[in-house]
């Protein structure tokens, strides 16, 4: 699904909420036919999207809520730049391919990334790509767990 901004990701309605442990169970609350997503989702899963994830408003709980959820990575073609920013800040790892379709992901398939070389694998069918690796930057925030 393309072009998933942040008011689906975490409905304004619910911007009073300043407990992350909160936030998950709001999760695409807002996105139609994804209502339920919050009591599918496992920790440790890896969310998957097409292009223009998160764009929108600044929406510091777009990225809080799936922390809150455990959720291990975002992977989408394209995201929004502030919505970029905010997830690397809060050392939230996503990772931009514009050729994610060329992995044939389906659901439950056993994804496996290396932020550091920027492969990422599917497992369960044995295909891979090579995205961009993570700057020494962006490494730095993630190793210190974000820089608040």
């Amino acid at each position: 699904m393309e072009n998933i901004d942040t008011d689906m990701i975490f409905h304004n309605r619910h911007l009073s909420i300043t407990d992350i442990a909160e936030m998950g169970q709001y999760t695409f609350g807002n996105l139609a036919g994804y209502e339920d997503f919050a009591k599918k989702v496992k920790p440790g899963d890896i969310v998957i999207t097409g292009k223009n994830f998160g764009s929108g408003s600044s929406r510091q709980q777009a990225v809080d809520c799936f922390i809150s959820l455990g959720v291990q990575c975002v992977v989408s073609e394209s995201f929004g730049a502030i919505y970029e920013r905010n997830a690397i800040n809060a050392a939230f790892p996503i990772v931009s391919s514009g050729q994610i379709a060329s992995l044939e992901l389906e659901d439950g398939d056993v994804i496996r990334l290396n932020f550091k070389t920027g492969v990422i694998h599917n497992v369960s069918k044995k295909i891979q790509l090579e995205s961009a690796p993570f700057s020494d930057v962006q490494m730095e925030i993630y190793q210190n767990n974000g820089l608040f």
